[in-house]
């Protein structure tokens, strides 16, 4: 049998076609039970058939998409909101990346099949990219988990697969090249989950992609003509290049020595020292003071009794925009020296505001939002930062607010979509697609998972028909914002 839905039909299965169980994946699978956890799996297709994935259409009361984005703005800092909104006005694929609450009240309409794991919550594709393991090794993983919260594994796969096809629109991308693209992603996800499924239990915890399969696969690719010299040594250059982006070089490119001491080059409204801040009537100093306190306090959210940072003394800080989506929630950049001037260390200190999926789910199970996202961090990605760490403070304003922090640079890059060509992004997309599943594999039931996804492409081909249709929406989601900026609603800066 088949059914029609959104951009084309999809047969079904035969167990897809049979049954109307209800019941969670918890009550039936304990987590030593493999079987009991396949055959839950396989249950989940009669919640929601693979083939439901397909398509997207609006729902009667879609929300609207600019007074979410004004939503938002009403918790940030309020000069920097207008930066915000000129950076995701670039193309239809930055308005992409900065509207993750219109998404996820989007995708809180769609099916699911009732297996929920640690989510990203923004998986679009230039939340991937190569960084240092505490091993000092350059690992492929997610880098943003700010939404991260436990949900629908599904909704991270869409984002990621829309992504693909928004940015593939926005290069210009023929439609075959776009379709190949959005299919390596979904594909790759699959694959890899059920590989996860099938491995001992220690290899799917351990799994990861690394500097050294990248180049493998790279001169492989190149063997088999899929793609030329050129892309090859632009990839082999951009992961040489990730090594050469740590504190050393954070520092050679924000810090200058003005009267004999260390201090962070200001560049406003984007880099802001904290002598030049006023906040809420206050001076300076007194934020700094502040910041002081999330460095004292975030020590005992550390995972080693003894940590390098306590070898550090604090000498500077500022406030730096960040981003696309983040752009408006308070950042700050804080400079630390060891032994001395030539031994820095540069922390980021972020604002952890409620995950955009914490009103369409159960709320965090963490009291605090710097902890949701390190602990949902440490949970996905298969080596974290050794000084990430969270912190709660009451401003000078006299609201708490929830920090994670981490280091600014430590070995990290991430794909440039405008030089990208057609067999390098699907290369690229297919790396983030098992990502994305070692990570839910490592947060989630890949057993289950894996059983509902199956071994045919029934999913995947569901999945190019959603980000087509969803990539549509965002076309759409874009002109209404550029309308209200046109239209003078939002305001806008000049530099951003």
């Amino acid at each position: 049998m088949s059914t029609t839905v959104g951009a084309g039909s999809i047969p079904l299965d035969d167990d897809e076609a049979a049954g109307t169980s209800t019941t969670g994946i918890d009550e039936l699978a304990p987590r030593d039970d493999f079987g009991a956890r396949a055959s839950a799996g396989r249950a989940a297709r009669a919640r929601a058939p693979r083939r439901s994935h397909a398509g997207w259409t609006p729902p009667a009361g879609r929300p609207d998409p600019v007074a979410l984005l004004e939503e938002q703005a009403g918790t940030r800092v309020p000069e920097l909101v207008p930066i915000r909104y000129a950076r995701m006005a670039r193309t239809p694929f930055d308005f992409f990346r900065g509207a993750a609450l219109i998404m996820a009240a989007d995708l809180a309409t769609t099916p699911v099949s009732g297996i929920t794991t640690q989510i990203c919550g923004d998986a679009h594709l230039s939340n991937f990219g190569v960084f240092a393991s505490p091993e000092r090794d350059l690992v492929f993983d997610i880098n943003d988990f700010d939404e991260t919260l436990p949900g629908p594994w599904e909704w991270d796969v869409k984002r990621l697969a829309a992504s693909l096809e928004v940015a593939g629109r926005h290069r210009g991308f023929a439609v075959e090249d776009r379709r190949r693209i959005v299919l390596t992603a979904v594909a790759a996800y699959r694959n890899q989950m059920r590989r996860s499924a099938r491995e001992r239990v220690l290899e799917a915890w351990y799994d990861r992609l690394d500097a050294d399969e990248i180049r493998v696969r790279l001169r492989r690719e190149q063997e088999a003509n899929r793609v030329d010299k050129a892309q090859v040594r632009r990839a082999e250059a951009a992961l040489a290049k990730s090594r050469k982006r740590d504190s050393l070089r954070a520092f050679s490119k924000l810090v200058s020595i003005e009267g004999g001491r260390m201090r962070i080059i200001a560049d406003p409204p984007l880099i802001v020292p904290v002598e030049d801040l006023v906040e809420a009537g206050l001076e300076g100093e007194e934020i700094e003071r502040t910041i002081r306190g999330i460095l004292r306090g975030y020590r005992s959210t550390l995972r080693l009794p003894r940590h390098p940072v306590d070898e550090f003394e604090y000498v500077h800080m500022a406030r730096k925009v960040v981003g696309v989506g983040s752009v408006g929630t308070r950042a700050w950049i804080v400079l630390l020296r060891g032994r001395g001037d030539d031994d820095p260390l540069i922390l980021q200190a972020k604002e952890a505001e409620a995950s955009v999926l914490e009103r369409f789910l159960p709320p965090s199970r963490y009291e605090q939002h710097g902890e949701r996202v390190v602990q949902g961090q440490r949970l996905m990605q298969a080596a974290s930062d050794l000084f990430l760490g969270w912190q709660r403070v009451t401003g000078v304003d006299g609201v708490e607010r929830d920090f994670y922090i981490r280091q600014l640079h430590d070995w990290k890059g991430s794909a440039d979509i405008e030089r990208q060509q057609p067999a390098g992004a699907a290369m690229y997309a297919g790396a983030c697609g098992e990502t994305l599943a070692r990570a839910h594999a490592r947060a989630g039931d890949r057993v289950a998972i894996a059983e509902y996804l199956g071994g045919s492409d029934r999913f995947d081909r569901a999945i190019l028909a959603f980000a087509g249709d969803y990539a549509d929406q965002n076309d759409r989601d874009f002109a209404a914002f550029t309308a209200a900026i046109e239209s003078g609603r939002l305001p806008v800066a000049e530099r951003f």
